[in-house]
């Protein structure tokens, strides 16, 4: 699936749209480039799962927990990580395999790790349409 967005609001109402289709235990895997808006889909992603509170990038934390509506909600930022065994510190196959949806920033980096079975989104600019221009890619 292919979803363009011509702005920040886009941006997010496409992470909010794709919460309303997860389910307990999956996982979802975004990649950009710095700049590109995974941050603001994930907003949009945690707020379509019913997460109230505000959600930054858990950079030097690795991984921020939520409450939404109906499940958890598993926030990765791995683009610190130095080496994979600090994925295996912080306990990443509870959160993978428990009860909550991951998504997982910079995931490309972990990739020996994560499950086969997971949603692949990629966000991408095209200047020649635009500034606030995106493609979001959702395999």
């Amino acid at each position: 699936m292919i979803i363009e967005s011509f702005s920040v609001e886009d941006t997010f109402k496409a992470g909010y749209e794709l919460a309303s289709k997860a389910k307990r235990g999956q996982i979802y895997c975004i990649s950009g480039d710095l700049g590109m808006g995974k941050t603001v889909f994930t907003q949009g992603f945690a707020k379509g799962l019913g997460v109230d509170e505000p959600v930054t990038s858990p950079t030097f934390t690795i991984v921020q927990e939520y409450e939404g509506k109906d499940m958890p909600f598993y926030h990765f930022d791995v683009y610190r990580i130095g080496d994979i065994c600090e994925m295996d510190e912080i306990g990443y196959e509870e959160y993978f395999y428990g009860e909550g949806v991951s998504l997982i920033e910079w995931a490309e980096l972990i990739d020996e790790i994560l499950p086969k079975e997971r949603i692949s989104i990629k966000i991408k600019k095209d200047l020649t349409k635009g500034f606030d221009y995106r493609m979001i890619t959702i395999v």
